[in-house]
């Protein structure tokens, strides 16, 4: 008897984790069919992944890059349908025909078609932190009314989700806290007071992880970790104080879980995002990743830091914005989004980036939030402070 397969709509498809998403259903073409792709600008890539999967449906974020790829398909004999806009990520995440939906879109941009899907009911992979640093609770009411599985695919997120017991009824009384681990990214032994100097390119060289540009810089200021922090109260429903980070440069150990009896379990593994999307994809059940399996025997000792918060001073914003009133987290994520697009055009120092994001914390007040559409505007202005904050430092 053959199981019908599940139909998979990837949000971002042309970023690292969509990539590697297609790749682990490339592996389990039995189980697994594209049902709509979405990018941004990256034609040639989306045309490829069109050649090798056949969606349905592909979502363009602009029309010129719409128009581009239809041409293109045309060209080449296929039938998928393009379209454009926000509005047509928010169809294809909620289509009556998609199963699964793997959020791997970066930024605020990915939150309306999570919530699209969440009310929809259908099993979301969540590979976008903003979803719910942004939405928050919002996000969660959505996800719960919908009836939508939500399944965490960022590595520590997968690992403490995998390291949690199976019934989350019982986590506030068996779990004490949970340890997110970082690599420390490219700087976690340079001088702080160097920090001023780096380029683009050395921050988006990470030490272990294949990223896009903009989480790599990131990693490399831990403000990954901060927005981590924040997505991890909402997913887990612990409190900010039962969250901790720790610093572990070789990348095995994806995060832990700590008991109340002391007892910690981990999830370990070697650095491929291939692991976490073939569980989200597959779970309960697993299914091959494709990724290298440890060799216990050839691997170097095991390391452990506590963030130096001289050198990563945007971590403890995290437990800052989660003690100020709802809404401040998307004040934070939206101040960083645009100061790190401004260190990447060379418009801003490095260290600039947490100057941008601590002085439009300071600057923006938030009123009552009382559904999406307040957040998407408090979104807005804070990216518009942000701008103008950045656009007033001195390069």
């Amino acid at each position: 008897m053959s199981v019908r397969k599940q139909r998979v709509t990837v949000l971002g498809s042309t970023g690292s984790v969509g990539v590697n998403t297609l790749d682990v259903i490339a592996a389990h073409r039995d189980r697994f069919e594209v049902f709509a792709l979405s990018a941004s600008t990256q034609v040639e890539l989306m045309l490829g992944q069109c050649r090798q999967f056949t969606p349905r449906y592909v979502v363009m974020a602009s029309a010129p890059h719409a128009v581009l790829l239809a041409e293109k398909l045309k060209q080449n004999g296929l039938q998928t349908e393009v379209v454009q806009g926000q509005g047509a990520l928010s169809q294809i995440a909620s289509h009556d025909d998609v199963d699964a939906v793997m959020a791997a879109i970066v930024g605020a941009a990915g939150l309306e078609p999570c919530m699209a899907a969440a009310r929809s009911g259908k099993r979301l992979l969540l590979a976008n932190k903003e979803a719910l640093v942004v939405g928050g609770e919002i996000f969660l009411d959505a996800v719960r009314s919908g009836g939508a599985q939500l399944l965490p695919i960022d590595s520590e997120h997968s690992a403490v989700f995998q390291s949690l017991p199976e019934d989350p009824s019982t986590w506030p009384e068996r779990v004490e806290k949970i340890i997110l681990t970082a690599s420390g990214g490219p700087f976690r032994t340079r001088d702080p007071a160097t920090l001023r100097d780096v380029t683009p390119e050395e921050a988006c060289a990470h030490p272990n992880w294949v990223m896009g540009r903009k989480i790599s810089v990131d990693s490399a200021t831990m403000m990954n970790k901060a927005l981590e922090v924040i997505e991890a109260r909402y997913l887990f429903g612990l409190a900010p104080s039962q969250i901790e980070v720790v610093i572990h440069p070789q990348s095995v150990i994806h995060s832990m879980v700590q008991y109340l009896d002391t007892s910690v379990v981990a999830q370990l593994g070697c650095p491929d995002m291939r692991v976490p999307i073939a569980y989200g994809l597959a779970w309960p059940g697993r299914i091959a990743s494709g990724a290298q399996a440890l060799d216990f025997r050839a691997m170097a000792n095991m390391t452990f830091e506590v963030p130096d918060h001289a050198r990563f001073p945007g971590l403890q914003l995290a437990w800052d914005v989660l003690a100020a009133p709802v809404g401040t987290t998307a004040i934070l994520n939206a101040a960083n989004e645009i100061a790190v697009a401004k260190f990447l055009e060379k418009r801003i120092r490095f260290d600039q980036i947490h100057s941008v994001n601590l002085a439009t914390l300071d600057r923006l007040s938030v009123s009552d939030i009382h559904g999406i559409d307040d957040l998407l505007a408090l979104d807005a202005e804070a990216r518009s402070v942000a701008g103008d904050i950045a656009g007033q430092l001195e390069f």
